[in-house]
């Protein structure tokens, strides 16, 4: 069973950075794709990128694409969203996710695991 820990979530002002990181227990990380999915208010959890096991390919959502980017480093079973040029539609609760890449940026949400989020804020 793996277990995944976010942080680094906050209040930042529209235009700033954020990174968040993602710790993993367990079985298997370093064989795992991993991902960041997001969940504002009202609205409905989204798929924001992702990151194949080796980090050698990468995929995001339209909306974050040149902004944020996903890396990894295995040795220490973390992921990372670093999350630049922020806007207030960005505010949401962001979750860690690790499965396959294909359940990852095909939304299969029922195959993957998930830690238990972490909030993020854009003020305007």
């Amino acid at each position: 069973q793996v277990q995944l820990v976010e942080s680094g979530g906050g209040l930042v002002q529209a235009g700033g950075s954020l990174r968040l990181s993602c710790a993993a227990s367990g079985r298997a990380f370093s064989t795992d794709a991993m991902g960041w999915f997001r969940q504002a208010p009202g609205k409905e959890r989204e798929f924001v990128g992702a990151i194949s096991w080796s980090g050698s390919s990468t995929y995001y959502a339209d909306s974050v694409k040149g902004r944020f980017a996903v890396s990894r480093d295995n040795a220490k079973n973390t992921v990372y969203l670093q999350m630049n040029s922020l806007r207030p539609e960005d505010t949401a609760v962001y979750f860690c996710a690790g499965g396959s890449f294909r359940a990852l940026i095909s939304g299969d949400y029922g195959m993957l695991y998930w830690g238990k989020g972490t909030l993020v804020t854009v003020s305007s």
